[in-house]
């Protein structure tokens, strides 16, 4: 992670290795072996799983986007996501199916009682499940052009910035980058290093230190909370929720960028938002744009009448809210989110029609 000493070590010899003067593909070897590492440094074994899923969808993609069979073509994108959300599901919610298929049983008179499963959720499997997915679907649709090389695709997929928490990057976003040699200049690498230095505090100092105790002591306590402390926790979680993971994703900008790599922004203001859908805009900004263009908007959109993008912006929150856990508290959460933005599209629509 990367507030630890360990990583502190390892990012000064990545810019060591970085800025010498080797061949670019030689540079890129050295980023993919280090985002590995990187990786491996968590659980090693994982690392299989990973490569797998960047060997299979780099020549499924290639062979969507040449493939004229529309059928083979079809056939093609089903083995990847199969492949893909098939890893998702097993690892994430394999025991949370488990769990609820039983308490089904036992609700209609089965004494069912099967072996606990033992499953170790891969760190960072939602992220990079969703950068490859996002990879065939472009490549089934033509959006873009396949990545000529298989270095370019590993390093696109596993960079380590981005490889556990995000942000979510396309193809088009970071491929490009990896063509020609990169090297921060003198303000990219500062510019880094404030981020860095920033996410850090963010996370360290004001999400993990400052705020984590009150508002672990307000929604742990056992007894009816005076309304003041209870809006004081909940307040201080809103702050150490967003300090974390903006936090997070500022480092890793931040990283990025002092190797001379751009990523994508992720947060921008969320609780200045005005209404929920502005929040969604500004809040987790690389998966919010992912759900739109990879779910919203093939389920409908807002294309084919009222009801329609009322469902469409219903099952998008809700499988929204199941991707960041296994758990029905985050089914209703995204559920909820999807009944205030049911709500504001109504007032819209009436405001609109007035």
């Amino acid at each position: 992670v990367f507030n630890s000493y360990t990583f502190i070590v390892f990012f000064i010899l990545i810019l060591f290795l970085h800025n010498l003067p080797l061949s670019w593909k030689s540079k890129k070897i050295n980023l993919l072996f280090a985002s590995y590492i990187f990786y491996a440094a968590w659980n090693p074994p994982f690392i299989l799983l990973l490569w797998l899923s960047t060997v299979i969808d780099f020549y499924v993609g290639k062979s969507l986007y040449t493939q004229e069979n529309h059928y083979k073509k079809k056939m093609l994108l089903v083995l990847s996501l199969i492949g893909n959300l098939g890893m998702l599901i097993f690892f994430k919610y394999g025991t949370f199916l488990l769990q609820n298929f039983v308490a089904l049983c036992n609700i209609i008179g089965f004494d069912y009682h099967p072996a606990e499963p033992n499953i170790i959720l891969p760190a960072g499997i939602s992220f990079y499940t969703f950068t490859t997915l996002c990879y065939t679907i472009d490549m089934y649709q033509k959006r873009s052009e396949p990545v000529k090389s298989l270095l370019d695709f590993s390093l696109f997929v596993t960079f380590f910035p981005h490889l556990v928490a995000g942000p979510i990057v396309r193809p088009p976003q970071l491929v490009p980058q990896f063509e020609s040699p990169r090297k921060a200049s003198l303000k990219q690498f500062t510019d880094g290093l404030l981020l860095l230095t920033l996410g850090l505090f963010m996370k360290v100092v004001l999400a993990d230190s400052m705020l984590s105790a009150t508002a672990d002591a307000v929604f742990e306590a056992k007894d009816v909370l005076h309304t003041l402390d209870a809006w004081i926790g909940v307040l201080a979680f809103s702050g150490q929720i967003f300090l974390d993971f903006a936090g997070y994703s500022t480092c890793a900008i931040g990283v990025a960028l002092c190797l001379g790599f751009v990523l994508p922004q992720n947060f921008n203001y969320p609780y200045a938002a005005i209404g929920f859908s502005d929040f969604w805009k500004r809040w987790h900004i690389t998966l919010s744009s992912w759900l739109r263009d990879y779910l919203y908007i093939p389920l409908g959109g807002n294309r084919h009448g009222k009801v329609k993008t009322y469902f469409a912006l219903m099952a998008t929150m809700l499988l929204g809210g199941l991707w960041h856990g296994a758990n029905w508290t985050f089914v209703a959460w995204g559920g909820l989110h999807g009944l205030y933005l049911w709500i504001e599209r109504y007032l819209k629509d009436r405001r609109n029609a007035a």
